[in-house]
């Protein structure tokens, strides 16, 4: 109840703050984001004329997060609000509520010309997907801020160029690993399998913990294909990824799908993987 009245308090502060996120000249502008990830593409493309917020920040999960009044206050000053767009938790929750705090906020949507597959949010793992996200980011940030264009356009293609190079590196370090079998906790990891035709198989059945049967299935499967690496969430409970290592006699080995260091995490996840085959 008292959460309830003081997000209360925040909406009612925030409709008197309306149109306080224009730029000035000596300003930066406040770009709002999801996920850590997103910040990267968004300094990367935006440079010095932005000021990037992370809704979800290190630690927190977006399955489950919600705002606090004074993010939603902050946000009432923003120029721009990137969502993933995939159908991430806090958006679907949180989004229509976010985007009536500040009507001069242009709210892009991250996710559109990705094929998104039901039930996995998590667009951002492939590098490919990453670089139609930053390209929306980019046509965002020519929209609000029209004297960067040019900037942003120059930022936005050195950036792809990385995205480019990071993909074929990433194909390299995965180089005959096609078809293998990457078991997983969290069902995050789709599209990355897709880009690089690995088999991704989560112990998570539709978000939810498997039930016994599901986990003895699971367990099955890992010691016909040999596993014996469990990847899991520093962000998530590894309680069932434990119970499966300690079943095959393997480990958990944890891999992030929101560290901001995007092409950082990318080459350490992927190093990962092949290490696992």
């Amino acid at each position: 109840m008292l959460c309830a009245i003081v997000l209360a308090l925040a909406f009612i502060f925030i409709a008197g703050c309306l149109g306080e996120g224009e730029k000035t000249a000596d300003e930066k502008m406040l770009v709002a984001v999801t996920i850590p990830p997103q910040a990267e593409f968004v300094e990367a493309v935006g440079g010095d004329r932005v000021d990037v917020m992370v809704l979800v920040g290190p630690g927190e999960s977006p399955h489950t997060y919600e705002p606090t009044p004074g993010q939603l206050a902050r946000l009432g000053e923003a120029a721009m609000y990137a969502k993933v767009g995939s159908g991430v938790e806090v958006e679907n929750a949180w989004m229509e509520k976010i985007a009536g705090l500040n009507s001069q906020m242009l709210v892009v949507d991250c996710s559109e010309g990705v094929e998104v597959v039901d039930g996995d949010p998590h667009i951002w793992l492939s590098p490919r997907n990453a670089a139609t996200m930053v390209r929306n980011i980019c046509d965002g940030l020519v929209a609000v801020d029209p004297e960067g264009k040019m900037i942003y356009e120059a930022h936005r293609d050195q950036y792809l160029n990385e995205l480019q190079d990071l993909d074929a590196e990433l194909t390299a370090i995965l180089e005959g690993q096609e078809g293998t079998v990457v078991l997983v906790y969290h069902p995050a990891w789709s599209y990355f399998g897709q880009d690089y035709g690995l088999d991704i198989v989560p112990i998570e059945d539709e978000g939810k913990e498997p039930t016994p049967q599901g986990l003895q299935h699971l367990i099955d499967q890992a010691r016909t294909e040999n596993i014996s690496v469990v990847f899991a969430s520093p962000e998530q409970s590894t309680r069932s990824a434990d119970v499966v290592a300690e079943e095959i006699n393997g480990s958990v080995v944890l891999v992030s799908p929101l560290e901001k260091e995007y092409l950082e995490n990318m080459r350490h996840v992927a190093g990962a993987f092949a290490g696992s085959a």
